[in-house]
């Protein structure tokens, strides 16, 4: 279906991919469009973003017989032992919008004074005839706001304020967001450990 050298978004979500796109492409990593991708919805049932990443990553693979990348990613709040964390897409329910996890999120921080959070982002690159796999993993720190700000992004972007930007990550511009976001982080470690033969 694909050279060795082309890569499939192993996800369904049309922003996510769009991002994991744009930043690989400017390192040089060629990816299959999406329209000739075999999708399929993987039950993110793992416990870690990792587990999550690794399973997405290797259905993809086989099914589109072509090495596919995964991310499983999500927003850790201190105050909230680490939660939405593995559960951020489906914190305010399994239907749940962007909109109403924002609002779970909100509420739940409702009267508490530490906001401090960070995103987590885990990679997984597998390959559809062998057990080779690359991996790597992007952090970054910040602070919930009290209120939505910006119109740019997804999920929680419009709560996560970034103080290596100044502002939150709705605020930013793409290419701002993702010189110091969780999921551009991530994809430069592994495109890295790609150039290195890894």
């Amino acid at each position: 279906m694909c050279s060795t050298m082309k890569l499939v978004v192993a996800s369904n979500n049309a922003k996510k991919r769009k991002e994991i796109a744009a930043i690989l492409g400017l390192l040089g990593i060629e990816l299959v469009d999406s329209e000739q991708t075999i999708s399929i919805d993987v039950i993110e049932d793992a416990d870690t973003f990792s587990g999550n990443a690794q399973k997405k990553a290797e259905t993809f693979a086989k099914a589109n017989n072509c090495p596919a990348i995964a991310d499983d990613s999500g927003l850790c709040v201190d105050t909230l032992n680490g939660a939405p964390g593995v559960y951020s897409a489906r914190f305010a329910g399994e239907l749940a919008t962007d909109a109403d996890n924002n609002a779970k999120l909100l509420n739940e921080l409702s009267g508490k004074t530490n906001r401090s959070a960070h995103f987590v982002c885990a990679l997984h690159l597998a390959w559809p005839d062998s057990d080779r796999a690359v991996k790597a993993e992007g952090h970054v720190s910040g602070e919930i706001l009290k209120q939505a700000s910006g119109s740019s992004g997804f999920g929680y972007d419009p709560l996560f304020f970034c103080p290596e930007l100044g502002k939150a990550f709705a605020d930013s511009t793409p290419e701002e967001k993702s010189s110091v976001s969780h999921r551009g982080r991530a994809l430069r470690a592994l495109a890295e450990q790609l150039k290195q033969g890894g």
